[in-house]
């Protein structure tokens, strides 16, 4: 038997021992307690208290996981023109940060663009989020990792690629830094693009495009002009095969883009477009009846109204057939043809080809015409040779197309379509023949030479227009000279517009610089590089069934009357 002293020893160690235990397990469900509370204002804050707009990390789910971003954007031969790709941004916590001025410099060594002084102001704010570089490449995202700063993240983005370049910027448009379209397609068909799994498909054709392109920027640099414009259509279809306005701008650099560059000259810029409007005076006068491929008018004199005077460029001074007006664009010719029809003849005219509205075309960018009003018989006269009356280089080819391609009118698009498409008749086919057969006389006999284009039967007109300056006058060294054309004439297939905006002459146009010397030219090189692309295959001009088709006889020089035929 122990002691009775080691025995109350022993169990006041027991006690002892108890005590501390119990102490220990207080002490831990403590902290386990302090833990779960710090665990759970974690979770409010993030759930109730912190902004949603901050991105951040969470599980990706199934469907996450198969998002791409926006559809993609193709050309009508499903060549890329518009992707997405996922790419870094940087932000950071400004609570996080231990130094902001020193972060701020060295960030600002590794990422063009970074302000350091600026940067360091977000960085030291009280707030937890602040943006600081979106998009960066993958060397910049490892650049940043190395330099170790507590603070910085990174969260995934979708940024928009343009393949293309400036090839396609007036088609396809932009999108901002947070992936909403804001110019082109982009921007029309944004709620598409941005739910759509399949890619959206345009009617341009890129080989198309660049050959027009070329070419315009061929003619701008020649002529030492301010810009320029290219549009070339099917005529069955109204699909736009290429649109081209230059200057024009990378849309993978935004933020470097000069405001001339983003106007859009074929579908914004509205301008008045000289004698191409004479295909429509003579259609119309046709359509109406007033006049027939037979008919003539006196274009001996000037014609003089108030204060003005309207001439002839290529004055004959004498009467003129139908088919010579329009082969000698004769101004005084088109006015008394105009006049036989009437002012409220032509405002029904220009209406129903779609010249007095925007034009109907997938794009944000549309000029509305300028229209007179009240329209006159001064605005009548002016307009029957292509002044008074200001439409976009798109309106004029829309029309040439519904005037040429048989009298139907479709409306112009930029998607691809494998439905025919449905039109309404503006012109019956007999007026659609008859100017066919005049747009062929212009190519092989009057302004238009420089556009012939062997093999392909062009037809087309020249247009030279003053622009319009201060107080209602003109500026006369400043033009708009172009080219309407369309091929082949005994079967239209596609319309082609080559504008040049402010040529000047050169020493081997003799100092011209009108629509035959400087748009022709380009027009008849697009037909002949782009027309084996768009299977359009030769044909021999003199084979007696086209030359029958397309033949005008015009009167002995100085006659009254159109020869038999």
């Amino acid at each position: 038997m122990r002691p009775r002293a080691e025995t109350v020893r022993l169990e006041g160690h027991a006690k002892q021992a108890i005590e501390t235990g119990r102490n220990r397990l207080i002490l831990a469900g403590c902290l386990m307690a302090l833990a779960f509370t710090a665990v759970g204002v974690r979770v409010v804050e993030l759930s109730a208290l912190r902004d949603h707009n901050e991105p951040g990390v969470a599980t990706v789910s199934p469907d996450a996981r198969l998002a791409v971003g926006r559809a993609d954007i193709v050309d009508r031969n499903g060549l890329l023109v518009a992707t997405s790709l996922r790419t870094p941004s940087l932000y950071a916590d400004p609570q996080e940060v231990l130094d902001a001025e020193d972060a701020a410099f060295r960030l600002s060594t590794v990422l063009p663009g970074i302000n350091p002084a600026e940067t360091a102001v977000k960085l030291a704010s009280d707030r937890r989020f602040v943006w600081l570089k979106r998009n960066l490449t993958p060397r910049e995202q490892q650049e940043v990792n190395s330099l170790g700063i507590p603070g910085l993240h990174f969260q995934d983005e979708w940024k928009r690629i343009y393949p293309q370049g400036s090839l396609t910027a007036h088609v396809v448009g932009f999108t901002d830094v947070d992936d909403r379209g804001i110019a082109g397609v982009e921007s029309s068909f944004d709620d598409v693009l941005r739910g759509g799994r399949e890619p959206l498909r345009l009617s341009i054709d890129l080989r198309v495009q660049h050959i027009v392109r070329e070419e315009v920027a061929r003619q701008i640099a020649t002529f030492n002009a301010i810009g320029g414009a290219g549009v070339v259509m099917d005529v069955e279809t109204g699909e736009t095969v290429a649109l081209v306005s230059l200057p024009d701008f990378d849309p993978n650099i935004p933020g470097r883009m000069d405001p001339d560059a983003l106007f859009n000259r074929a579908t914004l810029g509205v301008y008045e477009m000289g004698s191409t409007f004479k295909i429509f005076n003579t259609a119309m006068a046709l359509d109406s009846g007033t006049a027939t491929m037979r008919s003539g008018y006196d274009a001996t004199h000037p014609i003089r109204i108030s204060r003005f005077t309207i001439n002839d460029d290529h004055a004959k001074a004498r009467w003129l057939s139908v088919p010579e007006i329009f082969k000698y664009s004769s101004n005084i010719g088109s006015v008394k043809m105009a006049l036989d029809v009437g002012t409220e003849g032509q405002k029904a005219f220009m209406a129903k080809l779609g010249m007095l509205r925007e034009i109907a075309i997938e794009l944000p960018e549309r000029g509305r015409p300028m229209v007179p009003s009240p329209w006159r018989p001064i605005n009548t006269m002016t307009i029957a040779f292509g002044h008074g009356l200001s439409v976009s280089p798109m309106h004029l080819v829309s029309g040439v197309a519904s005037v040429i391609n048989g009298g139907i009118r479709y409306s112009a698009t930029l998607l691809a379509t494998d439905i025919p498409a449905r039109g309404e008749r503006v012109v019956s086919e007999k007026t659609s023949h008859s100017m066919r057969q005049l747009m062929r006389l212009v190519v092989e006999e009057g302004t238009g030479r420089k556009a012939d284009t062997p093999g392909y039967l062009v037809g087309g007109k020249t247009g030279t227009a003053e622009k319009a300056g201060g107080r209602g006058g003109y500026r006369q060294k400043s033009l708009i000279s172009s080219f309407v054309a369309a091929f082949p004439m005994q079967a239209p297939r596609f319309v082609v517009l080559i504008m040049v905006d402010e040529p000047k002459g050169t020493k081997e146009t003799f100092g011209y610089a009108t629509g035959g010397w400087v748009a022709a030219p380009a027009v008849s090189r697009v037909i002949a590089r782009s027309a084996p692309l768009l299977g359009v295959a030769p044909v021999d001009p003199e084979s007696p069934e086209i030359r029958r088709d397309l033949m005008i006889e015009l009167p002995a020089e100085g006659g009254k009357r159109l020869a038999s035929f």
